[in-house]
């Protein structure tokens, strides 16, 4: 479940990334951590995603949350880029690498065929599709646990 302060700390990290030409993919904070940490996750949208990208938007967003008491507790910010391995969660990404190698895992209903690997062709509402081999294959979303850029394909 998604703490409830990260649609607030997105919505004051967002227009900062901009401002810095990058673009927040994800948020989390670990409450379970003493003392908990809150990460940011971004993305370059020019270049590969660097340590002065990261430094740069963690000192930005830190004056900000400073100035904020959306979080009055002691809390540790790390900003990191989540890197080629991640997964794929929002509509734009999916647009973004269609054409690329993606791992799909998904909940088998029938004890079939519980992972699938190939070309990431889209998705919508209703339907993701790959193609294997020149082969469309279409997986019903919501049977779909999981789809990750594959780091080979």
């Amino acid at each position: 479940m998604t703490h409830p302060l990260i649609f607030q700390v997105i919505d004051l990290a967002a227009p900062v990334a901009e401002s810095l030409g990058l673009e927040v993919v994800g948020a989390v904070f670990h409450t379970n951590q003493r003392p908990p940490v809150l990460r940011i996750d971004i993305r370059n949208r020019q270049q590969h995603t660097g340590l002065n990208d990261c430094e740069q938007m963690s000192r930005a967003l830190e004056a900000i949350l400073d100035t904020t008491p959306i979080i009055p507790d002691p809390y540790v910010l790390e900003v990191s880029s989540p890197g080629i391995s991640r997964l794929l969660t929002t509509d734009r990404e999916f647009i973004a690498f269609r054409g690329f190698g993606v791992i799909v895992t998904a909940i088998a209903p029938d004890a079939s065929q519980q992972q699938w690997q190939g070309q990431l062709v889209g998705r919508d509402e209703t339907t993701l599709v790959l193609t294997q081999k020149g082969r469309a294959i279409a997986i019903p979303r919501s049977l779909v646990t999981q789809v990750q850029l594959d780091q080979q394909g």
